[in-house]
């Protein structure tokens, strides 16, 4: 058919505003985020393809299950990532406390018979060779619940006010006792930096930020002094005041991690090629201490490029941040800033020699379905608040 002045046949309004919202929303889309994010996830496929390659006597198809399960996990939090993208972040906001509610059943579930203990922590439910860690996804939950409370002023205030404050206390409170629980004292390390992280930046009087961080100081020095963390959790900090302490018992995961590192030089051993990697000597070097095999096998210049590209995704949602017009949002963006730049200074920090040994992941680099999901949301929500926030109109 032709139009009544002879020409081509017009393309249906819909169609065109469909068209021009897609191309719209490529144009405000964050590309060097996502392609740092991108970046970070093949750096991590083939860092977890060399970690779970068998050493000798070994078996093959170990490292193949390995690859291929992590392969999934990211194929499944790529496209869940780019759901919660493609929803008004005001939209998802409404689900926040569902969000919550549902994580924190999960922690208390983990507490039960439905609870596996996974490298000495009662942190998973696994149903059916289903394996599900709430901890990991309570970060997505504190983050909304918190923005929520924390980015509404109310009787004319242009701060959050007190009773603002201790509500968001009390939601990070309830999670933080269940996590200290199983016991998780990395993953609780990260809550108490997201909360922290937010509250500083969200406008809250100085008082209340002095008063938690004393309040924080003071709790450290009591769980110090009256020794109230498991027996291992004490030696891994007694460890990282003088690591040559005990190489073969307390001290043998920070030794062998700057073995590994170390290793490695400049320019790296080659990917699949690093006897400490190979040999196994590092424990759990495919999540928590991946970051050693990049140290190995890519040397100086791989583990630089790793940083280098985590510290551009924090780059990037801090510019995100900084140009949101509304406070929910802006605060979304620093809780997850807060969270990736946080764990990631951690986890490198163990590796190096830096920081106790904790079990938490590098973000979007190590093995592990719900961190990898959980991470994705996350980079979801930032995204979303990018394509829509009138700051990038």
């Amino acid at each position: 058919m032709i139009n009544e002045t002879g020409g081509p046949p017009r393309r249906p309004l819909e169609l065109r505003r469909t068209v021009n919202s897609a191309a719209g929303e490529a144009r405000r889309m964050d590309w060097i985020l996502v392609l740092s994010v991108l970046a970070l996830c093949v750096m991590g496929a083939l860092l977890v393809w060399a970690a779970t390659l068998p050493g000798d006597g070994g078996d093959p198809m170990e490292s193949t299950e390995h690859l291929t399960r992590h392969l999934a996990h990211l194929g499944l939090a790529l496209v869940v990532g780019l759901a919660v993208a493609s929803v008004d972040y005001r939209t998802v906001r409404a689900y926040a406390p569902l969000v919550y509610l549902f994580t924190l059943a999960g922690l208390v579930l983990v507490l039960t018979p439905l609870g596996a203990v996974i490298n000495g922590s009662r942190g998973w439910i696994v149903v059916a060779g289903f394996q599900y860690q709430p901890s990991e996804l309570m970060k997505v939950g504190i983050i909304m619940v918190l923005a929520t409370l924390l980015a509404e002023p109310r009787d004319d205030e242009t701060r959050p006010m007190s009773r603002d404050v201790l509500f968001s206390l009390l939601v990070v409170v309830a999670p933080l006792a269940l996590v200290a629980l199983q016991p998780d004292l990395g993953t609780a390390l990260v809550l108490v930096a997201i909360f922290f992280g937010m509250l500083l930046l969200s406008g809250a009087s100085p008082v209340w930020v002095v008063g938690m961080v004393a309040c924080g100081a003071l709790a450290v020095a009591s769980v110090w002094i009256f020794e109230l963390l498991e027996p291992y959790q004490m030696q891994r900090l007694a460890t990282l005041v003088d690591p040559a302490a005990d190489p073969q018992g307390a001290g043998y995961n920070s030794a062998q991690a700057l073995i590994a590192v170390g290793s490695g030089g400049f320019e790296g051993t080659g990917l699949f090629e690093g006897e400490q990697t190979h040999g196994r000597f590092v424990p759990e070097q495919h999540t928590d201490f991946i970051f050693t095999v990049a140290g190995e096998e890519l040397g100086f210049l791989g583990a630089l490029a790793i940083i280098g590209l985590m510290a551009t995704i924090l780059w990037r949602i801090l510019r995100i941040a900084r140009a949101c017009d509304l406070p929910y949002p802006r605060l979304v963006c620093i809780g997850v800033a807060t969270w990736f730049g946080f764990q990631s200074f951690v986890n490198i920090g163990m590796c190096l020699g830096m920081m106790p040994v904790t079990g938490i992941p590098l973000p979007f680099v190590s093995y592990g379905g719900t961190a990898i999901m959980s991470n994705m949301m996350a980079l979801g929500l930032v995204l979303s608040i990018n394509l829509r926030d009138r700051g990038f109109d």
